[in-house]
């Protein structure tokens, strides 16, 4: 026979450390990710990196061109933040840095205050990026990140769908070697492409689906290799192959060489007057795009997301970003979604990728002009299309009309309008959906099951029961706060002047949460109501936290105890002697064990203890 084991309880130091390590990986939070390194990890998170530098240099470059900047301030941006919000934050797929979101809004707020791309534009710039990370690590460090989860799974969902096609959108012109105006919205962008499909390149095509159809080949037979890797170094050897310039096949073109200058921020009173709304505004966009990509990734890989901590990873990001001339970063869904489809393991990938930028930046940066644009859009076209969660969509299409609604209009806003209205704007209907349903708590009928020897309440709505003609039983489920007490009174009432003859209420109350003081004062009102009509209101089954507000409401003492009870068999035990001993004499229905004891009725041999609850059915 196997002994158990004896555990000997720890002694004082052994907790103190522990506390002091649960501490530490609060400060750190890496710490509590690093055990799991190994070189296996390593090795996924490595080639996941590298993939990841090579796609972040033209966007870099790209973005910055968007923000005003000198190009170089994409890449900078692509380094000191992506590293800080990875070892900071909690997701272990999301990659920081340069967006498009983020760099139009840095263009709208700092173009109206000095030329871009002078000295004075990027010292405003770089000054909204501390500021944006001072207000984002403030949220952080005050746990807010609550307000987060407020962004329900329809508006990732609806917001990754639009996300995914304005980024395969926005690669069109590219990869099919057309040139398109930049920066025009989203039909616009369809309409000139199919104005100028005519004019396509068949090199450039080629040479964007042939990456696209290689990644495939890789992931199908060799899942394990960084097929967007190979794909774009196979299709570089291609270009050069068939001589691609030649053809007007462009290519990314040599970067410049450096790394970011240490820089202290610089501004006075009046600065802070003209920044603080417009960082202000970067910062919660940051945040909400930061927050959502996550979890949005979070859905596929089965990780947990902290909000708040998210929210400190993305402020001290913009924080020290700003003192190495890196402006406001966020998280970036293309690379997020890059660096899950290429195999991350850990947060390290994020951090490699940072790491090999600076390298590649540095002493590698001439070979990048002989990689292809349209090998780039090829794969940025295959990551939007891995975005796309089809079968997530069919889901809340076919469970709620409601969320199908806030997923629809997250959906269509961030095709049409703008990225943070989408999020904004889902949010929003996320809030006013929840509100809707939590001040509209349900009411169920509850009858006694005479087929069961105990007679448990259960919902006649899906059993076909009959009822006591003089006493109403209803089961609430939801809290009793200010924005639900004129529904529960309506409900009430409603019930009241449908069902006359039933004169006694019974509320079930196992299903409350919380009650506040205008729902104390409510249901005082409709008790006294009913007793002034010749009626009466019973309560049981309530949680401790609902009796204690009730006692210092005061409502516990007018309704009186012999209102409330622990349990619906208490309840009824003591309702029942209170009915019309004439309608009770008449009455064939005896749904309850104590109506044989009425006039009428016959002497019951087999009763449950009066202090036994009859459980309440759903």
């Amino acid at each position: 026979m196997e002994q158990c084991e004896f555990t000997p309880p720890k002694g004082p130091w052994a907790r103190k450390s522990d506390q002091l390590l649960d501490q530490l990986r609060g400060l750190l939070p890496f710490l509590a990710w690093w055990p799991q390194v190994n070189r296996r990890t390593l090795k996924a998170d490595l080639w996941a990196g590298l993939t990841g530098a090579v796609i972040v240099l033209p966007q870099g470059v790209a973005f910055a061109a968007i923000a005003g900047l000198p190009p170089v301030y994409g890449l900078y941006a692509a380094m000191v933040p992506v590293v800080i919000a990875a070892l900071f934050g909690s997701s272990y797929h999301l990659v920081s840095g340069p967006t498009t979101a983020i760099s139009l809004v840095i263009f709208a707020n700092i173009s109206r205050l000095a030329d871009p791309g002078s000295a004075e534009y990027i010292r405003l710039v770089l000054t909204l990026t501390l500021l944006t990370g001072m207000f984002q690590l403030g949220l952080g460090l005050a746990r807010l990140g609550v307000v987060a989860n407020f962004v329900s799974h329809s508006v990732v969902t609806g917001f990754t769908a639009g996300a995914a096609i304005l980024i395969a959108t926005s690669q069109l012109g590219t990869f099919l070697g057309l040139d398109l105006p930049r920066g025009g919205t989203f039909l616009s962008t369809w309409g000139n492409m199919l104005h100028s499909l005519p004019e396509a390149n068949l090199y450039v095509l080629g040479l964007g689906a042939f990456t696209m159809l290689l990644a495939l080949i890789i992931q199908r037979f060799l899942p394990r290799w960084p097929k967007l890797l190979l794909a774009l170094i196979v299709a570089s050897l291609l270009s050069f192959a068939v001589d691609g310039p030649k053809h007007g096949v462009l290519l990314v073109g040599a970067l410049p060489a450096g790394l970011p200058p240490f820089t202290l921020p610089d501004f006075g009173f009046a600065d802070l007057r003209r920044l603080v709304p417009g960082a202000l505004a970067v910062a919660m966009l940051g945040l909400a795009e930061a927050v959502s990509i996550a979890r949005a990734v979070s859905t596929r890989s089965q990780q947990m997301i902290d909000n708040s901590r998210e929210f400190v990873g993305q402020g001290l990001a913009n924080v020290l970003g700003s003192l190495f001339s890196a402006y406001a970063s966020s998280g970036s869904f293309t690379r997020t979604g890059l660096n899950f489809e290429s195999g991350a393991k850990t947060p390290l990938a994020a951090v490699f990728s940072a790491l090999l930028l600076v390298c590649i930046v540095l002493l590698v940066a001439p070979l990048t002009a002989y990689l292809p644009v349209a090998a780039m859009s090829g794969v940025i076209l295959l990551v939007a299309v891995n975005l796309l969660d089809l079968h997530g969509i069919r889901h809340i299409i076919r469970t709620d009309k409601n969320e199908t609604g806030i997923l629809a209009v997250t959906f269509l806003a961030i095709l049409f309008v703008q990225m943070e209205f989408a999020i904004f704007s889902g949010v929003i209907l996320s809030l006013l959906m929840y509100l809707k349903r939590t001040s509209h708590p349900n009411f169920t009928v509850l009858a006694p099951d005479p087929q069961n020897p105990r007679h448990p309440l259960v919902n006649v709505a899906r059993k076909e029961l009959k009822e006591c003609p003089q006493i109403k039983i209803l089961r609430l489920d939801g809290s009793i706060f200010f924005g639900a007490v004129n529904h529960i009174s309506e409900e009430l009432h409603r019930v009241m002047n449908k069902f006359p003859e039933q004169c006694h209420i019974l509320i079930v109350g196992g299903g409350i949460n919380f009650i506040d003081a205008s729902g104390c004062h409510m249901l005082f009102n409709e008790a006294l109501s009913l007793k002034l009509s010749g009626r009466d209101m019973f309560f049981c089954s309530l949680k401790e936290e609902v009796l204690e507000m009730l006692r210092r409401g005061m409502c516990l003492k007018r309704l009186g105890g012999e209102h409330i009870f622990e349990s619906e068999g208490l309840a009824i035990a003591h309702m029942v002697p209170r009915l019309d001993p004439e309608r009770c004499a008449c009455c064939s229905a005896r749904v309850f064990l104590e109506c044989d004891r009425m006039p009428g009725g016959e002497e019951h041999d087999h009763y449950p203890p009066h202090d036994t609850p009859q459980s309440g059915g759903s």
